[in-house]
């Protein structure tokens, strides 16, 4: 279980634990002969297979070849169960790219480009000397729910008694007004929370419910902000 530090509504901080939760199916899904079904990854096409080589190796000549031949298809490779993968960046020319230059892009809601930064590596901020921090806005549950689009959701955990008290009292707050808070990063709260270094920056909302001396406090991410478009 991994620790964050987080403060309340007082200022007052402390490490707990957190975790997401894996869900569980009730629905089973079988084959015919009774048999459980499984996911796999299977190979899709090759980079000789790729419409931009195939424009390239045959040109206004495609059509006809894909008729006569098949090249569209390799049929040695096509289909075959991938099981470890990476990721690798490449050139317009399908090459293995060594050297890249990441950058930031800003769309505006109807997908046009608003600006371009420098790509830097943001690090994690979740369990430093700087507690992530109420910052007392407080939002409606229905309200947040169509403003943004939470990603990621994590139970924190006490780790002791002391903990139990701090965080269920936190929960009986969020629960008795219905609304989710509002967390921010660094020495202001006003900063985004980031998981790992390197990671994607989030909003982040917490969450609290209580059922009798029963607690559940969750903290929400989000990086998708819903926006009316007006034509």
């Amino acid at each position: 279980m991994r620790a964050i530090n987080i403060s309340n509504d007082r200022s007052r901080n402390a490490q707990v634990g957190f975790e997401q939760k894996a869900l569980s199916r009730n629905v089973r899904y079988i084959r015919e002969d009774g048999q459980a079904h499984r996911n796999v990854r299977v190979l899709k096409s090759t980079m000789p297979t790729n419409f931009g080589s195939l424009i390239s190796d045959h040109g206004n000549e495609l059509v006809d070849r894909i008729i006569a031949s098949d090249p569209e298809i390799d049929f040695e490779r096509v289909g075959l169960f991938l099981s470890r993968v990476k990721k690798v960046f490449l050139t317009p020319e399908g090459k293995v790219a060594y050297r890249v230059s990441r950058k930031h892009v800003f769309y505006s809601p109807t997908g046009e480009v608003k600006d371009e930064r420098k790509y830097h590596t943001p690090e994690a901020n979740i369990n430093i000397e700087l507690p992530l921090r109420w910052t007392g806005k407080l939002i409606p549950k229905d309200k947040a729910a169509r403003m943004f689009v939470f990603t990621r959701g994590y139970q924190l955990r006490h780790i002791n008694g002391l903990t139990f008290d701090f965080l269920y009292d936190m929960a009986k707050k969020l629960h008795d007004q219905n609304s989710v808070m509002l967390l921010g990063a660094g020495s202001k709260g006003a900063g985004p929370v980031v998981l790992s270094t390197g990671g994607t920056p989030y909003r982040a909302f917490i969450e609290g419910r209580i059922d009798g001396d029963k607690y559940c406090l969750i903290l929400h991410l989000t990086n998708l902000e819903l926006k009316p478009i007006y034509i």
